[in-house]
């Protein structure tokens, strides 16, 4: 069944990962089911009735239920190394409990059913007699089955199982179950997609058990167990990947702009007068700006500009590092390559968009089964008979041009600005003429220091927002080329003295000799181009303020920067020259109180500023999920742990939401997200509860904490093993599945339609 260099690889790995000890034995799994069977076996789920079973069956919060041992259950007794069904909100089990109301629901997120108790002890019986109903079919099936029979086996299940036998958690229960019998990848598009890389076409027809008996027959080969085929393909492939046809014409010549992506490692597509499309997003919004520009500079249909528009944010977002890309002349592949990176832009070029690519193979081959022809873009899935074909070339040939470097040019961010903050400095600074942010790490409290400083200048400027100023207007306000603006900002740390902020004298070498020349501190400096420039505001922002000898630093200044002493003049000792603090003068400053409680601040600074607190905000990251984490939900609930356990002060060691953000926006990639809980997160938990990690365990779960060898599972953080990881971040609060609010973020896809084959270019000519 297996190519012998597909074999071999597996063979190699499975030495290896054993060595390693990232494979149980087959012991060990043989216990791990046996487990699970004596809980929640069809001979024990047949003994329960009424709220007994319903409680058994799907009450996800207790962490006993056969729900919570699917999705979340992770340690010695049952670890989660089963394949993950991690995903969506509680409605995919079809009944949960309500966290909000504490009723039993069912329905959509969209149509939201409360249910009596008789009526959902009615629904588990009726997926407890289903599940009992298929075990016993699955039983039935002959060893070393083929496709025809596991195609009957679909068929039955979908008659005798509707409600249970095509969910993720159905397929997970028979392959516990029947783990000789059926493979532990419970989602189809996996099971296709593993089967591809073994150069295997996947059975013909949908559903989770037509693909079986193929890791059946795999694993018989191999000699080894199905979980351990699985754990190793994982590791190869840590998720499944797309497939992207990519035409090389720009409708001149055929394959004539295929020189520049061969030599330049890249993919790359036409549109240039669209410009960089680095700040667009895969969503509606973006298709319909682009769109709109599509109109005016490439005229053509509303259907053919609607689906050139799809191809362009596919091109630009939808396709993934590592994702394979089938650079083609009508149905003739000319190279097949491997993303590597992200989107780029190369203004001096007519094919400017680009994807970094590292190619695999330089044959030409004709597609068995063409598709996609007349696009520029298109994902490939209709036929896997292509994608068996491009796994086949990869395989055969080396790496053979290395990735271009990205432009000079970089990337254009775009970061939004949140409402409410920036007035709510201003309005302090109106009555206080300073301020201070305060609140956990994390909270922005730095980044709307800035961003209100920067638009309240520019508005006393030229009375427009930052964003709207000319260059030379921006370099007024935040400086540049040596240039010092309206904005400028320093930072607060222990050796901080006055003679930093205001004045005092510094050695200096004059003609070999060392002498101390008194100089101006940056506080001074601001205060006198303030004062030589009264219809300007001016702003100085003190980050870590409470860092600082304050006293020490602001000797007094104490008494001149309250508002209604601006303008008085106090003789500054060193210098004995007169010194005031002009009204068009503010200060902002910023303190996290992880590091200190305002109330330990220094009574006189108190009363001279205003303070606002800045407490972590899930809002801000709206419906976003990431890996099936749904980050406002999760972020609360990280919180309130840290709340109960932390003890003393934990309401000020909480996690801010800007950790999970990115240039503004709630992070999307799993990678980033991953990197920041393990080095960013877990070592700022770590510091809360140094040396306990009791509380720390409390905090992460055992999922994350190895807590009778102290220390935190870092293995978890490999890319083969992110689905576990997922599972180790959602186990300590099972019930953010069960809450409404965090049902719209998982069920909600804001993807952009991909074009279907026969979609047709809005540019001349890039079609092929």
């Amino acid at each position: 069944m297996l190519d012998d260099r597909i074999k071999s690889r597996i063979l190699d790995d499975h030495k290896r990962l054993t060595a390693e000890g990232k494979l149980y034995s087959r012991s060990q799994l043989e216990g791990f089911y046996r487990n699970f069977r004596s809980r929640f076996g069809p001979d024990q789920l047949v003994k329960l009735e009424g709220e007994e079973l319903l409680e058994m069956m799907h009450a996800i919060g207790t962490k006993d239920s056969l729900v919570y041992w699917l999705e979340f259950k992770n340690d010695d007794e049952f670890p989660a190394h089963f394949g993950s069904i991690a995903g969506g909100s509680a409605f995919k089990f079809g009944i949960f409990r309500s966290k909000e109301t504490g009723s039993w629901v069912t329905g959509s997120p969209i149509d939201v059913k409360e249910l009596t108790v008789p009526q959902a002890v009615e629904i588990a019986r009726k997926h407890r007699d289903e599940l009992v109903k298929g075990v016993e079919r699955i039983g039935a099936l002959p060893d070393l089955a083929d496709d025809a029979e596991y195609g009957k086996l679909q068929e039955d299940l979908g008659k005798i199982a509707p409600s249970v036998s095509d969910t993720a958690w159905g397929h997970k229960y028979f392959s516990l179950l029947a783990p000789e019998k059926l493979d532990d990848y419970h989602n189809a598009d996996f099971q296709r997609f593993y089967l591809i890389k073994m150069l295997q076409v996947p059975p013909e027809g949908d559903g989770r058990y037509l693909c079986a008996g193929r890791y059946v027959a795999a694993a018989h080969e191999l000699g080894i167990p199905i979980n351990h085929l699985t754990t190793i393909l994982n590791h190869q492939n840590p998720k499944p990947l797309g497939y992207w046809r990519i035409g090389t014409s720009n409708g001149e010549q055929p394959r004539n702009r295929w020189p520049l992506m061969r030599d330049g490692g890249c993919v790359a597509i036409g549109w240039a007068d669209l410009g960089d499309l680095s700040g667009y997003e895969k969503d509606a919004s973006s298709k319909e700006t682009l769109i709109k520009l599509l109109g005016e500079h490439y005229p053509g249909s509303p259907q053919q500009i609607g689906k050139a528009a799809s191809q362009i944010l596919n091109f630009a977002k939808a396709i993934a590092k590592g994702d394979t890309v089938l650079a083609c002349d009508g149905s003739t592949v000319l190279g097949v390559g491997r993303i590597t990176g992200d989107y780029q832009f190369e203004s001096a070029s007519d094919f400017p968009h680009r994807r970094p690519v590292e190619w695999l193979s330089l044959d030409e081959w004709k597609m068995p089964e063409p598709e996609g022809l007349q696009t520029t873009v298109h994902r490939l899935r209709k036929s896997p008979l292509n994608l068996v074909e491009a796994e086949k070339r990869a395989l055969l040939r080396p790496v053979i041009i290395k990735p271009a470097a990205p432009p000079p040019n970089g990337k254009r961010r775009v970061v939004p600005r949140l409402e409410g903050v920036p007035g709510r400095i201003q309005t302090v600074l109106e009555c206080k003429s300073q301020v201070i942010l305060y609140g956990p790490p994390g909270t922005g409290k730095t980044f709307w220091a800035e961003r209100s400083a920067i638009d309240l200048a520019s508005f006393s400027l030229a009375g427009k927002t930052f964003e709207e100023l000319s260059d030379a207007e921006k370099i007024k306000v935040v400086g540049g080329a040596g240039f010092l603006g309206q904005v400028r900002m320093c930072c607060f740390h222990p050796a901080y003295g006055y003679e930093d902020f205001i004045e005092g004298y510094r050695p200096e070498l004059h003609e070999g000799r060392m002498s101390f020349t008194l100089r101006e501190g940056i506080f001074k400096e601001v205060c006198r181009d303030a004062e030589a420039q009264p219809e300007q505001q001016f702003y100085l922002i003190i980050d870590e303020i409470n860092r600082g000898d304050i006293p020490r630093i602001f000797g007094e200044l104490l008494t001149i920067i309250e508002k209604d002493k601006r303008g008085k003049t106090v003789v500054l000792p060193l210098s004995r020259s007169a010194f005031r603090v002009p009204p068009n003068m503010f200060l902002i400053g910023t303190m996290n109180t992880a590091d200190r409680s305002i109330a330990l601040l220094d009574t006189a600074l108190r009363r001279r500023f205003g303070f606002i607190e800045l407490m972590p905000d899930s809002s801000v990251l709206g419906d976003a999920k990431v890996a099936n984490v749904p980050l406002g939900p999760w972020l609360e609930a990280l919180n309130h742990r840290i709340c109960e356990h932390v003890g003393r002060d934990a309401r000020n060691l909480q996690v801010g939401h800007s950790f999970l953000l990115e240039d503004g926006k709630p992070v999307k990639d799993a990678s980033r997200f991953f990197r920041v809980v393990r080095d960013e997160i877990i070592p700022l938990l770590e510091e809360y509860c140094y040396e306990d990690y009791d509380a720390l365990h409390a905090i992460l779960g055992s999922g994350l904490v190895d807590l009778p060898n102290r220390a935190i599972r870092h293995d978890l953080f490999e890319e083969s093993m992110y689905q576990e990881l997922t599972q180790a971040l959602l186990a300590p609060c099972p019930d953010i599945l069960t809450s409404l609010k965090a049902v719209k973020s998982l069920e909600t896809d804001q993807g952009v339609t991909e074009p279907e084959e026969g979609d047709e270019d809005a540019q001349e000519g890039a079609t092929s």
